[in-house]
């Protein structure tokens, strides 16, 4: 009885783990594929950080929200629901951090418009969100079904 709490505690740990690692290396991945090219521009909220700092703090705030979140979620019982949820959460939050970095790292110094900042941010996000959340989202459910059997 004692060995069979011990494994399921176990196999907890390890999909929590592995979840935190996708979200944390895709959300990684995702940022510097689509505003990596301010990586060279000053930050204005921070004028000592570097992108690279940015984007390793953004990844794990994400990763430690969105574990806890997707562990939730991982009660609900209606697949579909579940990965629209799943995938609509982590490509909105994505397409917001991508905003921020947009907005701290050049649009600060300039003169854009929200309307202007948002189809830039957009436009230049839409394939990483797209591809990588997709990547993710399949990669993490594929794993923990997986792990039921």
């Amino acid at each position: 009885m004692k060995q069979i709490s011990q494994n399921k505690i176990i196999q907890v740990l390890k999909k929590t783990l592995f979840i935190a690692l996708v979200i944390f290396a895709s959300t990684f991945i995702e940022i510097y594929w689509s505003m990596g090219k301010f990586s060279e521009r000053m930050s204005s909220g921070c004028l000592d950080c570097s992108f690279i700092e940015d984007v390793y703090v953004v990844s794990l705030l994400t990763s430690a929200f969105l574990t806890v979140v997707f562990l939730l979620l991982s009660l609900i019982k209606k697949i579909y629901l579940k990965r629209t949820i799943e995938l609509t959460l982590l490509s909105s939050i994505w397409v917001f951090w991508n905003y921020g970095i947009f907005v701290d790292r050049e649009s600060s110094w300039s003169t854009y418009t929200f309307k202007e900042e948002f189809i830039y941010t957009f436009s230049l996000s839409i394939l990483p969100v797209l591809v990588l959340s997709i990547a993710a989202i399949f990669s993490i459910n594929y794993i923990s079904r997986i792990g039921k059997t």
